[in-house]
């Protein structure tokens, strides 16, 4: 298992759900924090929790549907000469819930594919190739599991986007310390899943993380948080390890 103590992360969408969550739980790993938000003010808080946990942490601004913006936080964690280890693409937007779905307009495809996709893969084509460089890296981009909603097709289409581009990425260094996979935290109750979903927030603790820790060189699975709710962190990678096999073949 990854001894995270020291190393650099970087989660978007930290100020609130499982970003926060996330940001608190590699926080008591020893992991040191780049915690991303749309506005600065909203990460204050989860900035002031994680250093008082004895890390070292600093938050980022972006609007994520802003690519210039995007661009501007990639330079500002370069200039800082920050060395980022592990990156967790946690923010995401659900645009609407359409009963009219044959009325869905393109905004909800295009605003969609820019925070849900196009951003994301910024990201992780900025910092892979210095961990492919470095020897080491973990990359994990939130996914969803919603399927056969027309309801919902921006928001599922641009997450079966990021799953195509974390899945043809994840083949370029299977085998290798540079592992880039998918995680799913299920339908929570958040800002996004709404006040319905089935699951708490906290369930998705330690499987929404679990790919950062996870030591056996392969990419592009699906880590379904829900498959490891109720385990200590040291069962979850065990399970992981044992149980999700790389989607690339033999």
């Amino acid at each position: 298992m990854v001894n995270v103590k020291g190393k650099w992360a970087l989660i978007t969408g930290a100020s609130r759900g499982i970003g926060y969550l996330t940001a608190k739980f590699m926080a008591e790993q020893g992991c040191n924090l780049i915690l991303h938000s749309r506005k600065p003010e909203n990460t204050e808080k989860v900035l002031e929790e994680v250093k008082a946990l004895g890390v070292e942490a600093y938050s980022v601004s972006a609007e994520l549907s802003d690519l210039d913006a995007v661009e501007a936080m990639l330079r500002e964690i370069d200039s800082r000469g920050t060395q980022v280890d592990i990156v967790m693409n946690n923010a995401g937007v659900q645009i609407a819930y359409r009963n009219e779905y044959f009325s869905t307009p393109v905004s909800d495809y295009t605003e969609s594919f820019k925070i849900n996709t196009i951003a994301p893969a910024m990201i992780c084509y900025h910092f892979m190739p210095k961990m492919i460089e470095r020897g080491f890296g973990r990359i994990l981009n939130t996914t969803s599991g919603i399927r056969l909603e027309p309801q919902q097709a921006g928001y599922s289409a641009s997450k079966a986007a990021l799953d195509k581009i974390t899945i043809d990425l994840g083949s370029t260094v299977e085998g290798t310390d540079v592992m880039i996979n998918l995680t799913d935290p299920g339908w929570c109750r958040t800002d996004l899943g709404g006040p319905h979903a089935p699951n708490a927030p906290e369930s998705a603790i330690p499987g929404i993380a679990v790919g950062a820790f996870v030591d056996d060189k392969k990419s592009g699975r699906y880590l379904n948080a829900p498959y490891f709710t109720g385990m200590t962190l040291e069962e979850a990678v065990a399970y992981a390890e044992k149980n999700f096999d790389s989607p690339y073949g033999k």
